[in-house]
């Protein structure tokens, strides 16, 4: 029988050896974009129209770990409304280990920024983004925006960043993380965004749990784009855990 690399059970790794795992690449000098999605078995990105429905502990665990471990959290604003994103819950201490480590992380445990893309800057205020938040929120938008709607946000302490005159473009996007230093993006989807950046060839890492059940229904997968593209990965590893949770990392090969 051909023995199959880089195959791990979740439960032989701690918390640093997963860490490792999960590594940004070292001495970064453009963005490295890496996403992060969970689906079902049978290919949906979501039960009952969110994401929490298909989160297993092994999902639970690494979610939290790519967290600690990126400079920026990168949604659109789609996501942010149907999920109720809050802003990022990070270990102050766990984030300062992985910056000494090398593998990610902030040298003073800072938890890393919510960052919207959104055409229009039509969020709201009072949500948990805005009121829930260790870290203000960026919010990046276009010429398009309201000014009474910018300004109710930075009102309640968001960066609004204008990076296009209707639409965000991806590089445009990226070039915007670039000039305030944040080069390890986590992107959560949603699976619109998520395709846009595949679609420019701008995706590095894919990082996809597979939770163990069947779904059916007619919902979407994790990539929505204009165009079909075909970027080849190879699978750098695979965690299992005993429940049967599939945790795979593919990087552009």
């Amino acid at each position: 029988m051909q023995r199959i690399h880089n195959v791990t059970q979740l439960a032989d790794l701690d918390d640093d050896a997963l860490a490792r795992c999960y590594a940004y690449p070292r001495h970064l000098e453009r963005p490295w974009v890496r996403a992060n999605f969970v689906n079902s078995i049978d290919g949906a990105y979501a039960l009952d129209g969110v994401t929490k429905g298909l989160g297993t502990p092994a999902d639970h665990r690494v979610f939290a770990l790519l967290r600690e471990l990126a400079d920026v959290i990168v949604v659109g604003a789609g996501t942010v409304r149907t999920e109720n994103y809050g802003g990022a819950r990070t270990d102050l201490q766990r984030r300062r280990a992985h910056f000494q480590h090398g593998v990610g992380g902030h040298p003073d445990g800072t938890a890393p920024p919510i960052a919207v893309v959104t055409g229009t800057a039509r969020l709201d205020p009072a949500a948990r983004l805005f009121t829930d938040a260790q870290t203000p929120p960026l919010i990046i938008t276009t010429a398009q925006a309201a000014p009474d709607q910018v300004c109710a946000l930075e009102d309640v302490g968001a960066q609004v960043v204008i990076a296009g005159e209707a639409t965000v473009m991806p590089a445009a996007l990226l070039r915007v993380l670039t000039e305030r230093g944040l080069l390890r993006v986590l992107c959560e989807g949603g699976p619109h965004l998520f395709g846009q950046l595949g679609e420019a060839d701008l995706v590095d890492e894919l990082c996809l749990t597979t939770a163990p059940m069947l779904v059916g229904g007619s919902g979407g997968r994790i990539s929505l784009s204009a165009k079909q593209f075909g970027t080849p990965m190879s699978r750098k590893q695979l965690l299992l855990d005993d429940d049967g949770t599939v945790l795979a990392r593919w990087a552009r090969r």
